[in-house]
């Protein structure tokens, strides 16, 4: 459902609504994410040579570091909650509206788990070639200590990146461009780079795989008007990459 942009007044307000969520969001961390990759690239040792670590603790007392990390998987949520109050006030059930709920669960898991599998086989053989030619730096999935918490925080923090990056990056974007009368094609194209770009930190590979997988999450919501199976795929996709690498032998990713 799209909404009457009639007067120049009404699209500004919107346009300035939608810079201002991704100011507080993913646009933040997509200009973070350049400037940190600007500082590898002009760093003494080679991107290649580098690493960027997601999930490392952030205070060597345990119970002080878990109190950090479920503060911050609380607070990415909060743009989601923006998102969807400022959506709600010209769109009756906004969460209904971006298939941000329950009502298919049979559609959500199957196609979560399929859009997981297409996105993440290709994704490890792109990972590799990017590592092989240099344009990425090392990612190390988890760097949390070998503690209790650490894989239910692991396993929260993958279902905070899915809902956020899916509901703010697909969802919200995605509407707010359609009420702004943009084409399709510019709209995929929007939320690709966006999703490339606050993956830039890693490096090129994973810009380039992450804008990849915007188009085909872009296109999925575009044609279904769903996006838990986005949040299904995404968070098979983290738990596997952050709970696998916390778990198994970390000489199993040396040929990463």
């Amino acid at each position: 459902m799209t909404v009457d942009l009639g007067t120049p007044s009404q699209r500004r307000t919107y346009r300035n609504e939608l810079l201002l969520v991704l100011g507080v969001s993913l646009g933040q961390s997509a200009v973070y994410a350049a400037v940190r990759l600007i500082a590898r690239l002009t760093a003494e040792v080679p991107l290649a040579e580098q690493t960027a670590a997601l999930n490392v603790s952030r205070s060597p007392r345990p119970l002080l570091d878990l109190t950090y990390q479920l503060l911050g998987i609380f607070f990415a949520l909060v743009p989601v909650w923006l998102a969807l109050h400022l959506l709600n006030r010209d769109r009756a059930g906004a969460r209904h509206d971006i298939g941000l709920n329950a009502r298919r669960p049979g559609f959500d898991l199957a196609w979560g788990a399929l859009l997981a599998a297409v996105i993440g086989l290709p994704g490890l053989g792109l990972f590799w070639l990017a590592a092989r030619l240099g344009i990425n730096a090392t990612v190390v999935p988890a760097a949390l200590p070998d503690i209790w918490w650490a894989v239910p925080v692991l396993v929260l923090a993958a279902a905070q990146n899915a809902v956020l990056e899916e509901v703010v990056g697909v969802g919200y974007l995605i509407t707010r461009l359609q009420d702004l009368n943009w084409r399709a094609s510019a709209i995929v194209a929007a939320a690709a780079v966006l999703r490339g770009a606050y993956h830039l930190y890693q490096g090129f590979g994973a810009f380039i795989g992450n804008a990849i997988m915007g188009v085909v999450f872009a296109l999925f919501f575009l044609r279904t008007r769903r996006v838990m199976p986005l949040v299904v795929a995404h968070t098979l996709l983290d738990v596997v990459a952050f709970v696998g690498y916390a778990l198994l032998p970390k000489s199993w990713f040396t040929w990463l």
